[in-house]
């Protein structure tokens, strides 16, 4: 197993710990939760830059790598609707886009295709990464103004104004989503073909 091949591995098996960094509630979790969420997001962009720098791209990661990236991304946004920090509707349609091209790849692959991800798909998963973010930085500053001697009444509106700017980076990626599975069906619409 080559490289990039093991770095996609190892972005899946930090998951079960960036659930746990962010559905158990000790000091700073957010933080945790950032900083193995960062180093599993390291390992999509250096993956992807080895494997294309040394020849090294293997169906094994056209398959897995985008799966690793939606088992992190998908795992993120159902903690956080858990947590109350993201509406039930953005993972509704983040899951409906992604079993769509899931079938699209399954589809292709019974034909002895590997349908790679398109700039669109890298778009979405960008614009996802950067929302997750973004939403562990302003929980983790909330937990700070949490601590710090603050009306009960300031540090809710600032728990308010911070839920509201995560929701919008959230419906900004959900954007880019529906965009890059509408696009995909598009150019693969030979695979679903009625006929």
């Amino acid at each position: 197993m080559n490289l990039p091949n093991k770095l996609t591995i190892l972005r899946i098996v930090l998951v079960p710990f960036f659930i746990a960094a962010i559905l158990i509630p000790f000091p700073t979790h957010y933080l945790v939760a950032l900083a193995v969420f960062g180093a599993a997001s390291l390992t999509d962009y250096f993956d992807g830059k080895i494997a294309r720098k040394n020849n090294l791209v293997t169906n094994f990661g056209k398959f897995c790598d985008p799966l690793a990236d939606k088992i992190l991304v998908l795992s993120a946004l159902l903690c956080f609707v858990q947590n109350g920090l993201c509406d039930a509707l953005v993972v509704i349609v983040v899951l409906f886009r992604e079993f769509a091209v899931m079938s699209v790849r399954l589809l292709a692959a019974s034909e002895g295709k590997v349908v790679a991800a398109n700039i669109w798909g890298k778009v979405k998963t960008v614009t996802q990464i950067i929302a997750i973010i973004i939403i562990f930085v302003l929980q983790f500053a909330l937990e700070i103004f949490r601590m710090i001697p603050l009306e009960p009444a300031t540090v809710t509106t600032i728990g308010f104004v911070f839920y509201i700017i995560g929701e919008t980076a959230l419906w900004i990626s959900t954007v880019f989503c529906i965009i890059s599975g509408i696009i995909y069906l598009r150019d693969n619409k030979q695979f679903i073909s009625m006929e």
